[in-house]
């Protein structure tokens, strides 16, 4: 057959040299009538074993035949591609415009529709199929060392044309392809150059949720089949595994058309402070340890080319969960992971290159031994500079504070370090109350921790204002505290989370996103100023006269710190400017940027300015996305009490079979959420379950004498609980359920 022709002149079709949905239509109907598809089967072989020949197939320019089409299919090119839209099945989902229309962002000469109801006709006969896997065996290396030592892509771009007609099929996540066919496939498309990588995430987004969610489920299912049937060790790492990395580095390609075919930001954002360069070689560089510090980790190149982040995702296609592969994040060793991530990137695939695929417990352990490396690296600082310098080494971040004047204690405190020496705060935390003695091993950290914000949270210091509604609290923005003491904040967030300790704080996750470098925007009112949401949301949503029936103005009215009412212009003279239908969403985003930017500006850059003395040259802001960010600090919202039960030890007497234990757990179990909360932060001083659940915490409970009236007590700095040894399960159940209810202001100590 000549290139152009859609028929062929040979029986054995020996002269077709490319694919179009034409020329399969007319072999099919050649093999039915002859009762054998070996010939199709041949041809399918060839040309899906040899890139060039592939490469030039199922070309958009190519003319349509209604002679090789079925009676019912359309001749109509619209027609064709609504077609395409509905056969397509639970395997992809294509809008109703036009192919043509929809890809024209990221252009490609395949026709897609034309792919899809080829795919249609022939998977369901099993020769094809073997014949499919065959032609990927022998074209996967080929097309390996076209990418790697021949540039093939940068030459001829519709060398991506090879990649969306093969994972077009819906069938690759079956096991004849998982064991050599997709594993060599995928090592190939991640040798592509990140400018075909993107332009395949961007064509991806753009065919649809279930498109994407086939694509990333042969991905994992690849990984979780390649996983399940290793073992991996100390000595043979998954990281070493050329199958699992590059179906990991494929997946985030679907990662990416996930967030990019969704709802994404990529303006509002906070301004970075930039550090100023100096020529003089930091003690880490004399060391030989500059590899190990420097600024955090490069932008992905993917996502540079995008021009998207993570972040800037208001509500991706498919769910984050989605991309966690939980096989995988069982067998990683974060610890050659984190060298590898840190020292051997460009020699070692490093699993927190991706972050998506790690869950929040596989990526802490990652930023613990960041952390943990940090400090020993600031022991070994200071030992040096003690023996030069003839001083007393200090190995520890030393904090010494007398309780009843804790806050300015630790302002000062924490104020000459972070302007004489602001690396000790990547110390230890080790603190010493004043007049007790004790050495802190976690405990008492804890517990300045939770005095610190106690005091600093209450609401007649008039730092945060709270909502009752929410049980959430805000920046004042009338506060008359100074920046220091918003400094302070921050500083105990950014070392709770570098001393690993759970904090009781009640945020809006708009606080995170700021501080992750997003401004705050209309959405993120919904959980911090509900009500004033709502009535923005009716303002936009309003049907009617805005001018006339709302009678609203760019002057807004709002409350200082002792309740009085203040008026504020959003824009010059903003009271002599009427809201109107067509200005309304320009008032209600100024609205917003006011009561979550521009009103807190002082507040908030202070605030993040002491976060980042601590978290600034750590993973953090790579690793995780906001709401992780927030169950690193506060903790996790899932309590799981059966998994608390099992990992709690027991002391003075106690054992699990004694029967006041049983009946502690009994009635445990027995409470309702809100009672297990309440339990929980009576005993822990947090209701919330640390990262990696309720069974990461090390619970005490402690006997504290025989039956008696006396209410149970805790030791919340060392999650002990003191149980009397009661003589009825009535009336521990009642006991513990004064305290837990009462415990403000006694009990816990």
């Amino acid at each position: 057959m000549s290139e152009t022709e859609p028929g062929s002149t040979k029986e054995d079709f020996s002269d077709v040299h490319y694919l179009t949905e034409n020329t399969v239509c007319g072999i099919l109907s050649f093999c039915e009538e002859q009762g054998d598809y070996s010939a199709l089967i041949r041809v399918v072989g060839r040309i899906f074993s040899s890139s060039e020949a592939l490469t030039k197939s199922f070309r958009k320019d190519e003319p349509v035949a209604p002679k090789n089409r079925a009676p019912s299919e359309p001749t109509d090119v619209v027609e064709q591609e609504k077609q395409s839209a509905e056969t397509a099945g639970a395997s992809c989902a294509a809008p109703d415009e036009g192919l043509e229309e929809m890809l024209d962002p990221c252009e490609v000469t395949v026709d897609i529709g034309a792919v899809r109801r080829v795919y249609d006709r022939i998977l369901s006969l099993d020769q094809v199929e073997s014949a499919l896997v065959n032609a990927l065996v022998y074209l996967t290396p080929n097309m390996e060392l076209d990418l790697e030592y021949l540039d093939v892509y940068e030459t001829s771009p519709d060398y991506l044309n090879i990649f969306i007609i093969v994972l077009e099929n819906g069938n690759l996540h079956s096991p004849e392809y998982l064991e050599t066919a997709l594993p060599q496939f995928c090592k190939a498309m991640s040798k592509l150059p990140v400018a075909a990588l993107a332009r395949l995430s961007r064509l991806w987004s753009r065919y649809g949720l279930a498109h994407i969610r086939r694509m990333t489920e042969t991905f994992q299912q690849l990984i979780t089949f390649t996983v399940v049937s290793n073992d991996y060790d100390g000595e043979n790492l998954v990281n070493d595994d050329a199958a699992v990395v590059a179906a990991t580095q494929c997946l985030k390609v679907a990662f990416y058309a996930s967030i990019l075919g969704g709802d994404v930001d990529v303006e509002h954002n906070e301004d970075e402070e930039e550090d100023a360069e100096s020529d003089e070689l930091t003690l880490h560089e004399l060391l030989g340890e500059e590899r190990l510090y420097k600024k955090g980790p490069p932008a992905d190149p993917l996502e540079t080319e995008l021009g998207v982040r993570p972040v800037d995702s208001i509500r991706p296609l498919l769910p984050y969960e989605d991309f966690v592969n939980e096989s995988l994040n069982e067998v990683v060793e974060m610890d050659k992971d984190f060298t590898f991530f840190k020292v051997n990137a460009e020699t070692k695939f490093s699993f927190q290159s991706c972050p998506f695929i790690l869950s929040v417990v596989t990526k802490n352990q990652g930023l613990y031994y960041d952390n943990r490396i940090r400090m020993y690296s600031e022991r070994r600082l200071t030992a040096l500079y003690s023996m030069v310098q003839g001083q007393q080494p200090n190995p520890f971040l030393k904090l010494k504070v007398r309780r009843d004047h804790i806050i300015d204690d630790a302002l000062v405190r924490l104020e000459m370090i972070s302007m004489e020496n602001p690396s000790d705060l990547k110390k230890q935390l080790f603190v010493e109350f004043e007049g007790e003695q004790g050495v802190d091993e976690g405990g008492v950290s804890k517990e300045f921790f939770q005095l610190v914000l106690e005091e600093i949270f209450n609401p007649d210091i008039g730092m945060f204002s709270y909502d009752d509604d929410t049980k959430l609290f805000w920046f004042n923005s009338s506060s008359l505290e100074n920046e220091a003491q918003y400094t302070l904040v921050g500083l105990v967030l950014g070392l709770a989370i570098y001393n690993n300790c759970i904090l009781d704080v009640h945020f809006p996750m708009v606080v995170y996103r700021k501080l992750m470098g997003k401004k705050g925007t209309y959405l993120d009112l919904s959980d911090c100023h509900p009500s004033l949401f709502q009535s923005l949301k009716k303002l936009l949503e309003y049907g009617g006269n805005v001018e006339e029936d709302m009678m609203l103005t760019y002057q807004i009215s709002h409350t200082d710190l002792f309740g009085n009412p203040m008026l504020h212009d959003l824009k010059e003279e903003g009271d002599q400017i009427p809201v109107t239908a067509d200005n309304r969403q320009e008032f209600v985003d100024t609205y917003a940027d006011y009561i979550l930017n521009k009103s807190v500006e002082r507040q908030f850059n202070a605030f993040r300015k002491g976060f980042l003395m601590v978290t600034k040259e750590s993973p953090l802001k790579y690793l995780f996305r906001p709401e992780e960010v927030e169950m690193l600090i506060c903790g996790s919202r899932k309590l799981d009490f059966e998994a608390l039960e099992k990992t709690t030890e027991y002391d003075g007497g106690y054992s699990k079979d004694s029967q006041i234990v049983k009946d502690f757990w009994e009635t445990i179990h027995s409470f309702g959420e809100e009672q297990k909360r309440l339990f929980l932060q009576f005993t822990t001083g947090t209701d919330r379950a640390p990262v990696g659940g309720l069974g990461k915490l090390k619970m005490i409970i402690a006997k504290n004498g025989s039956d008696t009236d006396r209410l149970p007590t805790s030791h919340t700095c060392f999650n002990a609980l003191l149980l009397p040894e009661y003589s009825s399960k009535d009336k521990l159940r009642e006991r513990l359920l004064k305290a837990i209810t009462y415990a403000k202001g006694f009990g816990m100590l």
